[in-house]
């Protein structure tokens, strides 16, 4: 959902995109704490500062970065690149965990590496028709997002292993809860460029307000909300460098998704690569299952 958002509203700055996600996710957020209430109280003032510090870098900055380069490089680029993800938090965080000798772990990215290579093979030659700088700018935009998004997962993941007594939908609903205020700086900041003249949106809901609302509450509600949820609970059964390999199947379901708003079938590359990204994770599942049984 969040790599069709930006396509479904291109003419839409990815400023808002963020802003209007995370505003719905916060809102959300008010009605669920409720249930959430004596668990929340339970957080202290640190802990709050740590959901404010992982929502900035894990929701608004990754996503924005992410939104404006789909739309200036167009979804192959991103998408190749966002495709490294599993290979970098594996690694980044087997080196601080060291939950698994390099060896080990190395036959099962090298798979998933040339899993992305085959998947993203048909995207390449779409990368001829953009504009170079275009391209560029999204392929730096795109790396900054990959640097978030890998930060955030073994900051999340340090976070939840030092309170095991936080529930994974506590700890999400405390994540949505303070992006409300920074969705509404954001917002107010936005509103400000608009009066002074800087810039060019028809705001604050857009040419396809209900359309918009409507999708910002679905991805607010799935994407963040449900989907933080079903991460932190992955992040406490399991270490992060497997973790990290898991999230191939976002790669996976983006693809899906994408292929169903083309109206196209993948072709015979694109399949071989899906498998060897199923593959790769089995086999990285595997050898963390030995490792546990040493």
């Amino acid at each position: 959902m969040v790599f069709l958002v930006p396509l479904i509203f291109a003419d839409y700055p990815p400023a808002v995109l963020s802003i209007g996600r995370y505003l719905a996710l916060g809102i959300i957020c008010i009605p669920i704490a409720l249930t959430h209430r004596r668990q929340l109280g339970r957080l202290t003032r640190h802990d709050w500062y740590e959901a404010g510090r992982l929502s900035l870098a894990g929701n608004f900055l990754y996503y924005g970065f992410l939104a404006a380069a789909i739309q200036l490089a167009g979804p192959p680029l991103p998408t190749i690149l966002i495709g490294t993800l599993p290979v970098v938090i594996a690694v980044c965080s087997n080196l601080t965990e060291r939950a698994l000798p390099g060896r080990r772990l190395a036959v099962s990215l090298v798979t998933i590496s040339a899993g992305v290579a085959l998947v993203n093979r048909d995207e390449w030659v779409r990368l001829g028709d953009r504009d170079p700088s275009g391209l560029w700018l999204g392929a730096a935009l795109t790396l900054v997002a990959i640097a978030c998004w890998t930060w955030y997962p073994i900051r999340n993941s340090a976070w939840l292993r030092r309170h095991r007594s936080v529930g994974p939908s506590t700890w999400a609903t405390a994540q949505g809860l303070v992006s409300l205020p920074l969705a509404l700086v954001g917002g107010g900041a936005l509103w400000l460029i608009q009066l002074a003249g800087g810039g060019t949106f028809d705001g604050p809901l857009g040419p396809r307000p209900a359309l918009f609302v409507a999708a910002m509450l679905a991805v607010g509600l799935l994407a963040s909300w449900l989907g933080t949820i079903l991460w932190n609970r992955a992040s406490q059964l399991v270490p992060t460098s497997l973790v990290g390999q898991l999230i191939v199947f976002e790669t996976l379901a983006a693809m899906t998704y994408g292929f169903l708003w083309r109206g196209a079938f993948p072709g015979a590359a694109t399949l071989a690569g899906i498998a060897l990204l199923v593959v790769g994770v089995v086999l990285g599942v595997r050898a963390f299952q030995r490792q546990g049984e040493a």
